[in-house]
């Protein structure tokens, strides 16, 4: 049985997800210790313990330890079955993170399968919907992946209510090059609101728009009954693919300052020129792995995707080449 200590890199909850994610695909059991160690409040949150009964459901595995607060747990995997399945937080915890989590399982599937997640789809710390489904899955997709998103009930923090749908099908992943960008074509600003007026998000795809001198558009109002919440998004797409670049809206946070998040962030990927930004780099290392080689350019990588190789590592043997280009970029490579 493989021993993981919750400790390593980042310390946080990318160190379970992933190691849920290979366990499953490989057959392998592991032990992980000190859960989550790095964070305020350590331990499995309700977010981290719907992942592991989610995993656990679709491969048939046994589990000690699966409760909130444990910072120890055992997870001995069953087969992948395909299948159709509903999971639900019960709070504003990443819907999107348990989707992640149990997407690599289910493309190792015999058959299609269909999954319902629900809880925070909009919130910050983790990918919102809009991340996941104009960059996330285009990319993956152009690597093999079968995969079909669709958003039914937005779910802004602190209340949850989201639920997202996922169609899913066996997926054999090819090997990926992607380190030029090409011309950047559109930059599109985008905001959405619920329960808040409408005014905020005019004036966040304001600023976005008169900082990068491009076009407004309309903003979207939604009607989420668990709360209210914000969200603002530059949608850009360039030559090679599509990124996308986020502010979150915050009680006692201006639009202003919200709008500028997004802004900031589009600007440093930008300045240095590469196809991938800091976010989707960590999320490509699994579906590398699955494909056995590949390399992309990214801005600097952060420690939650360094400490996403070290558990591909512990369960693979694959070792992630960082290489410093000395202009801000790194060349990320396997094989």
């Amino acid at each position: 049985m493989l021993t993981l200590d919750g400790c390593m890199g980042e310390g946080g909850g990318q160190v379970l997800r992933s190691s849920l994610s290979l366990s499953a695909r490989t057959g392998q059991a592991f032990r992980i210790d000190n859960i989550r160690a790095g964070r305020r409040k350590p331990g499995l949150l309700r977010q981290h313990l719907t992942c592991v009964r989610a995993v656990a459901e679709v491969c048939g595995a046994e589990v000690e330890g699966a409760s909130l607060g444990s910072t120890r747990l055992v997870f001995r995997p069953g087969p992948i079955r395909a299948g159709t399945y509903h999971f639900a937080i019960g709070s504003a915890g990443s819907a999107h993170l348990v989707l992640q989590t149990l997407l690599p399982v289910l493309w190792a599937a015999d058959g299609e399968s269909e999954v319902v997640v629900e809880g925070g789809t909009h919130n910050d710390w983790a990918p919102p919907f809009p991340f996941l489904d104009r960059a996330f899955a285009p990319a993956v997709s152009s690597m093999g992946a079968v995969l079909d998103l669709a958003l039914e009930a937005h779910g802004f923090y602190p209340a949850g209510g989201g639920r997202v749908r996922a169609l899913v099908a066996p997926s054999r992943f090819q090997p990926l090059e992607w380190v030029e960008r090409g011309a950047i074509a559109q930059v599109r600003p985008e905001a959405v609101v619920s329960g808040i007026p409408t005014r905020i998000a005019v004036d966040e795809i304001r600023v976005m728009a008169s900082a990068l001198n491009v076009p407004v558009s309309r903003p979207r109002t939604v009607e989420d009954p668990m709360g209210p919440g914000n969200l603002c998004w530059l949608d850009v797409e360039f030559e090679t693919g599509s990124a996308v670049f986020c502010g979150f809206g915050k009680k006692g946070v201006s639009s202003h300052r919200v709008a500028k998040q997004a802004v900031k962030a589009f600007k440093q990927w930008r300045a240095v020129d590469v196809p991938v930004d800091e976010f989707l780099a960590d999320q490509l290392l699994l579906p590398l792995s699955f494909a056995g080689s590949g390399t992309f350019r990214t801005t600097e990588p952060s420690l939650h995707t360094r400490t996403n190789a070290e558990v591909i590592q512990a369960f693979t043997g694959q070792q992630f080449r960082f290489e410093d280009e000395g202009t801000g970029a790194f060349r990320v490579t396997l094989g």
